[in-house]
């Protein structure tokens, strides 16, 4: 095989031209040396050396058994030309090889954009592995990847079933993994969640269109830390746009990051629009910002924005392997529990540090949620045997400042005030959030945010509407190991 330079690529923003603020970083690939592999699914044979377009291989199943398991003096580009690569010219597993940044396996759509589609794909114990301009076509889930490490999703596009069908549940799945950076893609349909991350660490979400869902557009929950979500446009989903933690099964977490659902997600500059949900949730956060976003015609089932408690259970039967983990995770400080899950004693995980700062929310004439403005539950009592304080609060330091609110009429409830048949958070003797603050630190039904043409994909506002922006503080306290 032919031994090249592949050069690191460089691909344009393009997602939200108007915005004038400068972009994230994507992730540099750097120029790692690489041997060619060549596939080309139409006129390739399996039988070639595939070295050279002209002797290309006929399947991906073959360009990748000829990668060993460890990468010791070259990474492989595999170059793909033009085709559809169904699930029989696909690895059946992806499973356990281990390149470096130094020597990468990068799988590229050599025509680029939209001229490779690959059917399912699933991805075990793989570190490097970079997908440049590949799409994923499938009516099961069409990528999944567990314990992997540094994968690179650039330029792709990942499309599963209509929710309707029931057919995708996640079009994207990302499980117990690190460093995971997902750029300058589209990725959509799913009855569940078009992004699903559960105990991911490290990483990035920029410039991406994530829509077509039936639940969340995309979660990242069950100990998922450090990790930034700019610049994304989130729509057509069904519970909400995007939300920092939710509810696992204990046994699927990940040490040392066992307490809370989700760490150090900065969800900032993203467009959400035409959610069902909340446009944007926190449950069971620590040092969670969400700031600097635009949401249009979110939360007509109920509120607009959500701040909960995350959800604990220990999944299965008694005697179901892998279920020892929860108690083991217990005892090392996790929090949780390992009764069986009845659907009402799962384990609250509260809130620490939630900054929501300087975000529009929009709603034009006749959208509106269907009852208030915000979803903050009250303070939960005890919950023995699970190493949760109590009470366990959905507010502790939330701080919510700085935004335009504009979503039904005054008389809209801010979704917190008493209510003995339906107590809330942020009351009076909390010092960050409570009903004066609220309604003193932002602008709620005052101010019209009208925008350019949202309709046709400009959420730019109108010249001359003043946004209240406020100081963002810095987290003053690191993450519990």
């Amino acid at each position: 095989m032919r031994r090249v330079l592949w050069l690191s690529l460089f691909l344009l923003w393009g997602l939200h031209a108007a915005s004038a603020q400068t972009p994230p970083a994507f992730y540099a690939i750097g120029d790692p040396a690489l041997l060619e592999i060549w596939v080309d699914g139409a006129n390739g044979s399996d039988s070639s050396s595939g070295e050279s377009r002209d002797q290309a291989l006929a399947t991906i199943s073959a360009a990748w058994a000829r990668i060993p398991q460890t990468m010791t003096n070259t990474g492989y580009a595999i170059r793909v030309l033009p085709g559809q690569y169904p699930a029989e010219s696909l690895p059946n597993y992806w499973e356990s090889r281990h390149g470096t940044f130094e020597y990468p396996i990068l799988i590229e759509a050599v025509e680029g954009r939209d001229t490779v589609t690959f059917s399912t794909v699933n991805i075990f114990d793989v570190r490097y592995l970079y997908f440049v301009n590949i799409n994923f076509s499938a009516e099961n889930d069409p990528f999944h990847c567990e314990a992997c490490q540094y994968l690179l999703l650039r330029g792709v596009r990942v499309s599963g079933a209509d929710p309707e069908t029931y057919a995708t549940q996640e079009a994207v799945k990302i499980n117990q993994s690190q460093h995971i950076y997902i750029e300058d893609s589209d990725i959509s349909g799913a009855w569940d969640n078009a992004v699903d991350f559960v105990a991911v660490q490290h990483g990035h979400a920029l410039n991406n269109r994530i829509h077509r869902a039936g639940d969340w557009c995309m979660y990242a929950k069950g100990g998922s830390a450090d990790f930034l979500i700019e610049n994304n446009e989130f729509y057509d989903c069904g519970t909400g746009g995007f939300t920092a933690g939710q509810g696992t099964g204990f046994q699927f977490m990940v040490p040392p990051w066992i307490q809370y659902e989700a760490y150090d997600i900065r969800f900032i500059n993203n467009i959400v629009h035409d959610t069902q949900g909340a446009g944007v949730g926190v449950m069971g956060g620590f040092n969670i910002l969400i700031a600097g976003n635009t949401f249009y015609r979110v939360g007509e089932r109920s509120h607009v924005l959500e701040v909960a408690f995350g959800s604990r259970s220990c999944d299965g039967l008694l005697g179901d392997e892998g279920r020892e983990r929860c108690d083991q995770f217990r005892e090392a400080g996790g929090w949780g529990g390992s009764q069986v899950d009845d659907g009402e004693n799962y384990v609250r995980i509260p809130n620490r540090h939630v900054f929501i700062y300087n975000n529009v929310i929009y709603n034009p004439p006749g959208f509106q949620s269907a009852y208030q403005q915000f979803f903050i539950p009250a303070p939960y009592g005890q919950q023995p045997g699970t190493n949760v304080s109590a009470p366990a609060l959905a507010d502790d330091d939330l701080q919510i400042r700085g935004n335009i609110i504009w979503n039904g009429s005054a008389e809209m409830p801010l979704g917190i005030e008493a209510n003995p048949d339906s107590p809330a958070g942020c009351q009076a003797d909390n010092p960050t959030c409570n009903q004066a603050q609220l309604r003193a630190d932002n602008l709620i039904n005052q101010v019209e945010p009208v925008m350019v043409d949202p309709e046709n994909g400009n959420f730019d506002l109108l010249p001359g509407i003043a946004l209240p922006t406020q100081p963002i503080p810095e987290f003053t306290q690191h993450a519990p190991a």
